[in-house]
């Protein structure tokens, strides 16, 4: 995987990659989207527990697949409220912290999930060879 980086464009603002280039041959694995949903039903309070819970989840489905985090290509997140986003910024570079080649990325505001107490929603895509 290689990361692009091109010059003409401002770098970006955060802990993430303008984009992400897959040699052919590479094996996609795309996760739903992800809600802070516990194995016992319960849900952890504040964007940036939601938001660690979320990418938790993500890492268990990419380990099914035999890879992990340092295979993500691209992360899309969403959240309810902007005040959410340092919080979910936390959480997603805390998971990318031992990761060399940073995934794309996007961040969204939505106006909500299917139950009230979700404020953070996580999906990733990720290549291995």
């Amino acid at each position: 995987m290689k990361q692009l980086a091109p010059p003409s464009i401002s770098p970006p603002f955060a802990r993430y990659a303008h984009g992400v280039e897959c040699p052919p041959g590479a094996r996609l694995v795309v996760t739903s989207g992800q809600l802070a949903l516990a194995a016992d039903g319960t849900v952890p309070e504040g964007a940036e527990a939601q938001a660690r819970l979320c990418f938790a989840n993500c890492a268990a489905i990419l380990a099914e697949a035999g890879i992990g985090p340092a295979d993500v290509i691209r992360i899309n997140a969403f959240v309810t409220d902007r005040a959410h986003m340092a919080g979910y910024m936390a959480a997603r570079d805390a998971w990318l912290a031992g990761v060399r080649r940073l995934p794309a990325s996007t961040l969204v505001i939505v106006t909500g999930f299917t139950r009230p107490e979700f404020v953070v929603e996580v999906e990733v895509t990720a290549a291995a060879l």
